[in-house]
């Protein structure tokens, strides 16, 4: 791990875009970010070579099912502009787009779920910001050593 990466967290529902469906396409654009926090951390934030936890969200069993890595640097979301697209936004322009996405690349799926309940129980991630109250963002930061202790987890 380069002292200069950074890691994430990034949640999809598995009936809309899996681990599995990553490992299957190799790579694939994060679209659909619709929280502006969320599309400033894409923004500011990630760079080529972070690593990403994959997040299974919305589903029996929530929690890291996968690694990933930041492939690209952000660039315009291009739902954003398309009227038939659930992501259209009306007040986006192409000269002045509201959201922007990078694309992952698929590192390797776990050999277990590290799950949400096993996440939000250890006393070593009470600061991580996926287990606090109320934390529903799509994508997050995840602390050097919180992404080396929930690696060792698996």
């Amino acid at each position: 791990m380069s002292k200069n990466t950074q890691y994430w967290l990034m949640k999809s529902e598995p009936d809309a875009f899996s681990i599995d469906d990553l490992k299957k396409k190799g790579q694939e654009h994060w679209d659909g970010v619709r929280n502006y926090q969320a599309r400033n951390f894409m923004r500011d934030g990630m760079r080529v070579g972070d690593k990403v936890f994959f997040y299974h969200s919305n589903c029996d069993q929530p929690g890291i099912v996968g690694v990933a890595e930041v492939a690209t640097d952000a660039y315009p979301d291009p739902s954003q502009f398309d009227p038939k697209s659930k992501y259209f936004d009306a007040a986006s322009s192409r000269d002045n787009p509201r959201w922007i996405l990078v694309d992952v690349k698929f590192v390797k799926k776990l050999k277990r779920t590290i799950t949400l309940k096993e996440l939000q129980a250890d006393p070593a991630l009470a600061e991580m910001a996926l287990v606090r109250k109320g934390n529903r963002l799509s994508v997050m930061p995840v602390g050097a050593e919180e992404w080396r202790h929930i690696l060792a987890m698996e």
